[in-house]
């Protein structure tokens, strides 16, 4: 099909889906409709069949509240990995500084109590500055290089607040950080809705900013220089400041994911923000599928659902079947790993890929075939 006839396809589905037009035009109201459904749709499921009997409606809601955390900070590499192309493996590393700045700014230990709302900003925003730190030395780097640097980075952020007891409190990390209140309501660990509601128009926020950011010039310019960084700065791309605006952007998304968390648990210590976090919200990302902000939200939330819900409840769900002579939580990750290895096997761009992702790693099989090859075939024939 022609370049045309596929556009005026396109055209006669749109007239006769009005409302699919409506939402392709205004994305913005696409992703505050869809929010609002799965934030509305997600406490209704479950309280039903099956997910009702694993655990009652209100620990989903907790479950749904953390997987909403690293539903932002997937969303927030996403930046990093799927729009710019940067493979970062220290990514933790912005989310320990998030959650230790609220905790200095909030909690007994520090004698301060600033407003939950204010330092989630101050999160995002110092968060950001050593996104900036990070970024400005590796600029020159790509590829596994900058992988090794990042992955450093990770590693010594957790290290520092681990041996810095006077201002951490070390491997005992900071306690009784203070919890977010709003006109007058204190949120409590016994009700686990406003957090819910909390982390959902945070992600509404995220997702709004992030659409902007992938439809504007600065997006185009993270997806050339993610597919070829010679060929962007040939046409006019500035590679040092598109590259700084990635690592910051992300690095602020992960801050404010770090102080919601931190809020929420009332506790943060460096044993929370290890490598293995990194791995798992770029599990997430690879997924979900890179580039497409709606594959990584719903990458996130499903690989956090089943690897921190519903594995656990392995032991309950084979003993209801008479299997009671195996530990299954011992093979929790086990089952994890073989997941993760199936998928990229049979599925490597994602389960919900974006369009352009999808022709880069299928760019081979539409390939027609090689004329010089066919035609050294037809002169071999006698």
């Amino acid at each position: 099909m022609s370049a045309t006839a596929s556009r005026a396809s396109g055209a006669r589905e749109r007239r006769s889906n009005p409302l699919r037009a409506l939402l392709e035009a205004h994305r913005s109201l696409a992703a505050i409709l869809g929010m609002a459904v799965v934030t509305a749709a997600l406490p209704l499921l479950a309280a039903m069949p099956p997910l009702n009997g694993f655990n009652s409606q209100g620990v989903w809601v907790d479950s749904f509240a953390n997987a909403g955390v690293f539903v932002l900070l997937a969303l927030g590499l996403n930046i990093v990995v799927g729009l710019a192309g940067l493979l970062d493996l220290g990514y933790a590393a912005f989310f320990a500084i998030g959650a230790y700045t609220y905790a200095f700014g909030a909690s007994p230990f520090s004698g301060n109590d600033f407003p939950f709302w204010i330092m989630l900003l101050i999160g995002a925003i110092v968060a950001a500055t050593f996104g900036l730190l990070l970024g400005a030395p590796t600029l020159r780097l790509r590829g596994d290089y900058l992988a090794i640097v990042t992955l450093g980075f990770g590693e010594i952020v957790p290290t520092v607040f681990l041996n810095a007891d006077k201002y951490t409190k070390g491997t005992n990390g900071i306690s009784g950080v203070y919890q977010p209140s709003l006109a007058g309501y204190n949120f409590t660990f016994t009700d686990p809705w406003p957090y819910y509601l909390t982390m959902a128009v945070i992600l509404t926020l995220a997702i709004l900013a992030i659409y902007r950011l992938q439809d504007s010039r600065v997006g185009r310019a993270w997806m050339a220089i993610r597919e070829d960084e010679l060929a962007a700065a040939s046409n006019g791309v500035n590679p040092v400041s598109t590259k700084l605006l990635a690592f910051a952007l992300g690095a602020s998304t992960a801050g404010l994911a770090g102080a919601f968390y931190s809020a929420k648990l009332t506790f943060v210590s460096p044993d929370q923000f290890g490598f293995t976090v990194s791995f798992t919200v770029l599990a997430m990302v690879v997924l979900g599928g890179m580039g497409n902000i709606w594959g990584v939200g719903v990458g996130a939330f499903l690989l956090f659902i089943i690897q921190s819900v519903l594995l656990k409840q392995l032991n309950p769900f084979f003993a209801s079947f008479g299997l009671t002579g195996i530990d299954f939580l011992q093979y929790q990750y086990l089952l994890y790993g073989l997941a993760l290895v199936a998928m990229m096997l049979l599925r490597p761009e994602g389960l919900f890929p974006s369009v352009r992702r999808r022709r880069e790693l299928h760019a081979a099989e539409e390939l027609p075939e090689e004329p010089v090859a066919a035609e050294a075939a037809e002169g071999s024939t006698p």
